[in-house]
């Protein structure tokens, strides 16, 4: 099954960003796709949009810190379109600080947000891919998985992971399954707000400005990872802006 009209696809993390940019291409093109993120009240108009522009689209309050908002996710996918074909594991925070604030809860939501909840949307997914003898799932890393420096070592470290996972689940896959690990640059997103030092966000904002693309570039590489033929993985992408060294 290539190509991406009427491919059921889930996404975390939704109602911005790359997810939102994501859910409104994929839709665009044809896929049916269920949406799952914390803020009811940024989600339900993304579904919204899509739904009045003619898509079918399903959403869910997901928090991927809880196991079973993943299952809820993966759930109404089975439920309200039968199958699932593409689980997008998107939800992410970066609190990043230097060491020495000592900000152990953030570390705490990083490892629980970007690393388990992977991980939890692994747990439910890959039976129903196994079921079906088919699936794709697509993981958002960073090239903070690819280059650390200083204040971001906790959110590589939980970036980094997600790349060790997923190399890991596409050795085991076989040859039904498909893993697709997207790494992005500096996108413009609300991102630098989860940063609770304040010159730590001021230089993100000031990066963000001069530097940062749009998340739509990202939802391009998730489809085109998406429409390729059965046979084919795309296996890392990493999509940087141009001028980010």
């Amino acid at each position: 099954m290539s190509g991406i009209k009427d491919k059921v696809i889930a996404i975390t993390g939704a109602s911005s960003g790359i997810g939102e940019a994501a859910a409104l291409l994929l839709a665009e093109r044809g896929a049916k796709v269920v949406l799952g993120a914390r803020r009811l009240e940024r989600l339900e108009p993304v579904a919204a949009r899509i739904t009045k522009a003619g898509g079918d689209a399903a959403h869910v309050r997901t928090d991927v810190r809880r196991r079973e908002d993943v299952a809820g996710l993966v759930r109404l996918a089975c439920e309200r379109f039968g199958r699932l074909d593409v689980l997008i594991n998107n939800a992410g925070t970066m609190a990043v600080s230097p060491f020495d604030d000592l900000r152990v809860d953030d570390w705490e939501e990083m490892i629980d947000t970007n690393l388990k909840g992977v991980l939890y949307g692994i747990a439910e997914a890959l039976p129903v891919f196994r079921k079906q003898g088919s699936g794709h799932f697509i993981n958002t890393a960073s090239t903070a998985a690819h280059r650390i420096v200083p204040n971001q070592a906790v959110y590589a470290g939980t970036k980094s992971a997600v790349r060790a996972v997923s190399e890991g689940l596409r050795q085991e896959a076989g040859d039904k399954l498909r893993v697709t690990l997207i790494s992005p640059g500096l996108i413009r997103t609300n991102f630098p707000e989860h940063a609770k030092n304040p010159e730590v966000r001021a230089q993100f904002e000031a990066a963000r400005e001069k530097l940062a693309i749009a998340p739509e570039a990202i939802a391009r590489a998730i489809a085109f990872a998406i429409e390729q033929p059965a046979d084919v993985d795309v296996s890392e992408v990493i999509v940087r802006p141009t001028a980010q060294g």
